[in-house]
């Protein structure tokens, strides 16, 4: 990394209309969305975009509530140590500053502090508990690791002109973006010539947003057009892919359904996993990680804190294209992967399958089923049928995972008590012969609240105990919090 990017940033930011006096502000801590917090003398909390930790601010108060204020950042008297100087010009707090990152003023490794520390707080507040172990952060690229992205699209008819990229900070508009750090190099190269292609083209102002998947040989755009486009704007999108070597366009018309490639084409969109030599084929419309690099890792740590050993039986929930469960299968006796969605367990089978027929030598993979069903209708009885497992992996969306591990503590009791599971409207002893609980679960997470929430059935239910809780930094310079805990059976 340069010296560049280590530099100080400038002690004064863009001022902006206020209601209000300017107030002298120390700032004590940052919350998850980047703003310092400060109290006044009557203990007030005040918000404050731009500002950092231990910075003694002058800052402007655009809105008052009863408990609280938020101000923006007018001038840094005392600077953070943490204090860095944002790569992106389009990061800040000036009018039409790109929104798509929170962070960038903040050294990276403070921020993975920050998101430690949010993680932490959700288990002690929300989930009653405490992890006995901080896990390591699991940390990659600070830049260009963006691998998947939504990108707006908007023609500005009285500038003439279109823009492409993520939206305003706090704001509905399209930024005026010429180049974004975080996408791949080779990503942010190509936003100002798909401004004038998109301007170019019939469709200009039917097409809202452009989705982006990076393989790791092949880049997709899904272009999103509201009218059918015509026969010279689909050879202006050939004419584009064939000047960029690697780029596939694929064209939506309506809903997710309506995907497709523009054109016949002899390579897929895939990413390998290279320690467990595993090829994942994927649609740009499927849900993948947005950064490889911590991916690789991630699915490393997982199979390593889970300890699978050749005899065991392992679940995979909420298992999508089979990210966990393919690897896996490089390990376990026996892998059951389910899934909500029937498109993804079709896909989920035809990568196993694809996986099986090249796997080498002492890298065959073990029997592997994958079934749909929605976890979040999940019930002991559901639970029962799936049969019991040595190990669970649990990779859940934003809502986690409640539902599996209410089941999961009520089967619990049932076993040590007698006492029958209230399944439903059903109130009978479920045949548990042969069922066992997981000696161990490996739960990563999207985000820290839920997994606060699900911890916190586990352990009060008294089966299992937290033993360890890290955060995975997915997304530096922005707010999201990815996570991983493991759980142990007492």
């Amino acid at each position: 990394m340069s010296r560049r990017k280590h530099d100080k940033a400038p002690r004064q930011a863009v001022p902006a209309p206020t209601e209000y006096p300017l107030d002298l502000l120390t700032v004590e801590s940052l919350d998850i969305e980047a703003q310092g917090i400060a109290h006044r003398e009557d203990g007030k909390v005040v918000f404050i975009d731009g500002a950092l930790p231990f910075e003694t601010v002058s800052a402007s108060v655009y809105r008052k509530k009863p408990s609280f204020e938020k101000a923006t950042l007018m001038a840094v008297l005392r600077e953070s140590s943490q204090r860095v100087r944002p790569q992106c010009p389009h990061f800040g707090l000036h009018t039409g500053a790109c929104g798509g990152c929170k962070m960038q003023h903040l050294h990276v490794g403070a921020q993975v502090a920050v998101k430690q520390r949010v993680l932490e707080d959700n288990l002690r507040h929300i989930g009653k508990l405490k992890a006995e172990n901080i896990l390591r952060p699991i940390e990659g690229p600070a830049w260009g690791y963006r691998y998947r992205a939504r990108l707006s699209v908007r023609f500005v008819r009285k500038k003439g002109e279109v823009l492409v990229g993520f939206h305003e900070r706090k704001s509905g508009y399209v930024a005026d973006i010429r180049e974004c750090h975080v996408l791949p190099q080779h990503v942010s190269d190509l936003l100002l010539p798909l401004r004038a292609l998109i301007a170019s083209m019939d469709a200009k102002e039917t097409v809202p947003q452009i989705e982006l998947a990076c393989g790791d040989e092949v880049t997709a755009l899904v272009l999103r057009h509201m009218e059918a486009l015509s026969p010279g704007d689909l050879d202006k999108l050939r004419a584009f892919a064939k000047a960029h070597p690697g780029l596939q366009w694929w064209l939506q018309p309506g809903g997710l359904e309506t995907v497709k490639l523009l054109d016949a084409e002899v390579q897929t969109l895939s990413y390998s996993l290279p320690e467990f030599e595993v090829l994942m084929p994927f649609k740009p419309t499927d849900f993948t990680q947005v950064n490889p690099h911590i991916n690789q890792v991630l699915v490393s740590r997982a199979l390593r804190m889970l300890d699978v050993q050749p005899h065991e039986r392992v679940i995979d929930w909420f298992c999508g294209l089979g990210n966990f469960t393919l690897p896996l299968a490089t390990r376990a006796r026996e892998v059951l992967g389910v899934e909500g969605s029937e498109v993804l367990v079709a896909r989920s089978r035809e990568n196993y399958e694809s996986n099986k027929a090249t796997a080498h030598r002492g890298r065959a993979l073990s029997a592997t089923e994958f079934v749909a069903r929605n976890l979040f209708e999940m019930t002991p009885a559901l639970l029962v049928k799936d049969g019991g497992a040595d190990k669970w992996l649990v990779d859940p969306p934003r809502e986690g995972a409640y539902e599996l591990f209410k089941s999961l503590a009520a089967l619990h009791q049932q076993m040590l008590s007698g006492v029958p599971c209230d399944d439903g409207a059903q109130q009978q002893s479920l045949q548990l012969a042969g069922w066992t609980p997981p000696k161990r679960i490996v739960y990563v997470s999207c985000n820290p609240a839920t997994l606060a929430r699900d911890a916190g059935v586990l352990v009060e239910s008294g089966a299992y105990r937290c033993t360890a809780a890290g955060v995975v930094n997915m997304f530096p310079h922005t707010a999201h919090v990815e996570s991983i805990a493991v759980f142990e059976l007492k």
